[in-house]
Parts: C-alpha cells; sequence; structure tokens
C-alpha cells in the first residue's frame, strides 16, 4: 500500500477524530473509507451525466450517424 501524507486544519482532524472514535474504527479506517465513498459517488455522477448526454443528443447522434 502506498503511503499519502496530508495536511489538514486541526478542526478537521478533531472532526475525524470524533467521527472514527464514535464509529469504533481507526482514523485511517474512516479516512480511507471516506475516500473510497467519494470515488465511487463521482464515478456514479459521471455515468449518470454520459447517460443525460447521451440521451438528450441521441437524435442528434443518429442524424449525424
Amino acid at each position: 500500500m502506498k503511503m499519502l501524507e496530508v495536511q489538514l486544519p486541526e478542526r478537521t482532524v478533531a472532526k475525524l477524530e470524533a467521527a472514527a472514535e464514535r464509529l469504533h474504527i481507526s482514523l485511517e479506517e474512516l479516512l480511507l473509507l471516506s475516500v473510497e465513498e467519494k470515488l465511487a459517488q463521482l464515478d456514479v455522477e459521471f455515468q449518470q451525466a454520459t447517460d443525460y448526454v447521451l440521451t438528450k443528443n441521441a437524435e442528434l447522434y443518429k442524424r449525424l450517424a
């Protein structure tokens, strides 16, 4: 696994630590889960945007083909 160092404001770190404690997981686990969740969300949003554009322009694409 690759190591990554990120500087965060103290306030953000305190919120992360509190959330990890509430969830009974390590700070590292919380960060990994959060990053993976955000990446998955971006994938879904990209697919939705692609579907929208393809649907919206379907008639145009037919005429250009």
